[in-house]
């Protein structure tokens, strides 16, 4: 039985997962195609591509989140998501397709040259969203105290002297 490390790299987006595998050692990486985002194709993959032992799975950081990292965790495959601003790029190299950057992620991470990020718990990622919302509300009611400012200006409307913006006597 073959006991080599298959070092697997996920071009993951919404939809499709492009997969490609570098085995231990200096052989020429491998695309294995192209499967549907979804956790019996996943795992049916896994399944396919060895033990769990054997595998060392890696993916960029991206709008996917970390589910895949989570289910992966949940069946004992190692896994890491990888930073994407810290991938090496090679001058010039300026064609980008799910096929070219899941062998590039398994070529790199066999290398030991990719950079893993600090995966959050799920209360952790909870609460990063929340504050995230609340920075966008927060940001969108400036955006819109400055567009009314400004509307009130430009009809040259003047708030009441002696008011604060934004109390109660200032909205009357």
């Amino acid at each position: 039985m073959n006991n080599t490390t298959k070092y697997v790299g996920l071009d993951v987006s919404k939809e499709k997962i492009a997969v490609a595998v570098a085995e231990e050692g200096r052989s020429k990486p491998r695309f294995i195609g192209m499967i549907n985002y979804e956790i019996k194709e996943i795992r049916k993959l896994m399944r396919k591509l060895g033990d769990p032992e054997q595998l060392q799975v890696c993916y960029e950081a991206g709008p996917t989140g970390y589910g895949l990292y989570r289910f992966l965790k949940s069946i004992d495959i190692e896994c890491e998501v990888i930073a994407p601003s810290l991938i090496p790029q090679k001058p010039g190299e300026r064609v980008k397709t799910d096929k070219r950057d899941a062998i590039k992620l398994a070529t790199l991470y066999r290398a030991g040259e990719l950079t893993p990020i600090y995966v959050p718990s799920e209360d952790d990622e909870a609460l990063r969203d929340l504050v995230r919302a609340r920075e966008d509300v927060k940001e969108d009611e400036l955006r819109a105290k400055h567009r009314l400012t400004k509307f009130l200006l430009r009809n040259e409307i003047k708030p009441p002297k002696g008011t604060k913006k934004w109390t109660v006597k200032y909205w009357d």
